[in-house]
């Protein structure tokens, strides 16, 4: 993402930020961090899919003691490992790919 294209979405209530100011090391050192920012959002975004497909996979009833039974626990386990593994088997091949 180009962080001079930040300054032309500005709102009323921001002042309207000039890029053209910054030194190339505070644009790379933003860059940095608008890069940093789009990553925990798509982990975030993981996060949620996997818990949504888990839920929606492993519990059966609405919880009623506060807690998950033995079945509905190993469920859901089982469910975050097959995800990571296929999500581990997906970046070793693109890996493999890149060479």
């Amino acid at each position: 993402m180009d962080p001079s294209s930040l300054s032309s979405s500005s709102s009323a209530s921001q002042p309207n930020l000039d890029f053209s100011k910054l030194t190339d090391a505070e644009k790379r050192d933003l860059h940095q961090q608008v890069s940093n920012e789009m990553q925990k959002a798509k982990i975030q975004d993981s996060i949620h899919s996997l818990t949504d497909i888990c839920w929606s996979k492993c519990i059966t009833g609405a919880p009623t003691s506060g807690s998950l039974s033995a079945k509905e626990e190993s469920c859901v386990q089982n469910c975050v490992e097959r995800f990571l593994d296929a999500n581990t088997a997906v970046l070793k091949h693109l890996e493999a790919i890149r060479g």
